[in-house]
């Protein structure tokens, strides 16, 4: 990411921060989708074009008063996936005056029902001739109406690609869930669908909107820890969870809906509401899910990691006689050309500590949430210099993905930050699976002379899904 001081924060900073990077090139050009008629109820500025090659819009706190936000005023919002995340997602947007969330989807009928109800009770009591919550099965139906803005995407790891190209094509901001996508040829795709159609895409790598996980970076790319030599990388491994049996499918779950493009094969009791997780057709486990929150850390700290060749070699044990296939632990080591090694794995690990850790010749700093540690402990106390690279600041995720909706500005977690941290985690996995020391190369997203290896890439989407 270009070097940035600026802060996403009051609204009227924020249109100013942008009309600043426009004029050194930093920013992309916003553009508003024809079909986005609902757009043309905001107020939007135009400048010079001198200083603002696009319009801006104008918040309502511009336009005097506080509190609630008339409609006009307000990003509509889809939620799409109704499981524990998507219901933080909704808490986070049901608590903001700026942004009123219009429908929701998931293939469960009654978390659908559970939610309205929860929804409507919650603007039933602040705006006056609320209408109601519409609920979805298809998120195309969602995605489709012309009043929405915006959509949170909190469903499985399998549906992230499908549902975020979809979204950005149609004209949709998008906040994603991590990990981005199953595979790192989605990922790709993604990433070039939301540049292709300028949407805001904001990646659920929430750290990147905590101080601290943006101090211990500025330390390591700033040379505070001295010449960088290693980084640690550690998250939780995989739950066991042996045979699932197979189960009528309940009454009130679109099974079908809910694999989407992944293989058919028999419902299994307890699959689709946690165990999801440890199954490779919906996800590659938490060396993937959990892993991108803090190799996506590691990246920030030290962006030649994925920027052009690594080598990565790795073991892991995975489970037997268990409908998961994914790794319990594991231990995957990397190398950059010029000698900075990666060493990620389970927290379990010996010298493994949960959370990132760069360390230096001169010192070295460890973060996790709600933690930061350093030695020497000045460290934290440090003080970037005006001629320091200083990372983008978000104090809060929602609410930088909501700000830059309205300024068009890339949020804290911009799409190529999420495909980098995926792919991390994804050829660490390819690795622990074929046993033999692999060379990734990051510029042409493939392993260098193993036609197997780059099979694991990519994956075939049942009929009649595709991208």
């Amino acid at each position: 990411m270009p070097n940035e001081k600026k802060t996403c924060g009051a609204p009227w900073a924020n249109l100013f921060a942008c009309a600043e990077e426009r004029l050194h090139g930093h920013a992309r050009t916003p553009t508003v989708p024809a079909h986005a008629t609902h757009l043309s109820r905001r107020v939007f500025l135009g400048a010079t074009a001198s200083a603002i090659a696009a319009p801006m819009i104008v918040p309502a706190t511009a336009l005097g008063g506080e509190g609630s936000k008339a409609p006009s005023e307000r990003i509509n919002v889809g939620v799409i996936g109704l499981g524990s995340r998507g219901g933080q997602h909704l808490k986070a947007f049901l608590g903001r005056s700026d942004a009123q969330v219009l429908a929701v989807c998931d293939p469960y009928l009654n978390k659908q029902s559970i939610w309205k109800g929860y929804i409507e009770r919650h603007y039933g009591k602040s705006i006056p001739g609320y209408k109601g919550c519409h609920v979805y099965t298809d998120f195309r139906e969602l995605i489709a109406r012309d009043d929405i803005d915006a959509v949170a995407i909190a469903s499985p790891e399998n549906w992230h690609a499908l549902q975020g190209v979809t979204a950005v094509r149609a004209g949709k901001d998008v906040y994603g869930e991590k990990a981005l996508t199953l595979t790192v040829e989605e990922g790709r795709t993604l990433v070039d669908a939301v540049r292709k159609s300028k949407r805001i895409f904001q990646v659920g790598t929430q750290q990147r909107s905590d101080q601290r996980f943006r101090h211990a970076c500025e330390l390591a790319r700033n040379g505070y820890l001295g010449k960088l030599h290693t980084i640690k990388v550690a998250v939780p491994g995989n739950k066991p969870i042996g045979i699932l049996p197979e189960a009528p499918v309940p009454p009130n779950l679109d099974y079908d809906t809910w694999l989407g493009p992944a293989p058919q094969k028999p419902h299994r009791k307890g699959l689709c509401t946690f165990n999801w997780y440890f199954v490779s057709d919906y996800c590659a486990g938490w060396i993937q899910s959990w892993g991108i929150h803090h190799c996506d850390i590691a990246l920030w700290g030290a962006p030649q990691l994925m920027a052009s060749t690594i080598d990565i070699e790795g073991t892991a044990e995975f489970p037997v006689n268990s409908t998961a296939d994914t790794s319990l632990s594991w231990l995957v080591n990397m190398q950059t050309p010029d000698g900075l090694k990666v060493s990620f794995a389970n927290d379990k690990r010996p010298n493994h500590p949960h959370g990132c850790r760069f360390i230096g010749d001169k010192g070295w700093v460890h973060v996790k949430r709600g933690s930061i540690h350093a030695e020497p402990k000045s460290l934290l106390t440090v003080k970037l210099k005006d001629t320091d690279e200083h990372l983008y600041e978000s104090r809060n995720h929602h609410t930088n993905f909501l700000e830059c909706i309205r300024s068009r500005r890339d949020p804290a977690a911009p799409v190529e930050a999420g495909h980098a941290a995926t792919t991390m985690t994804l050829v660490a996995d390819i690795a622990t699976r074929l046993r033999r020391k692999l060379t990734w190369d990051g510029k042409a997203e493939r392993f260098v002379n193993d036609d197997t290896a780059n099979q694991m890439l990519g994956r075939t989407y049942r009929k009649p899904w595709q991208l």
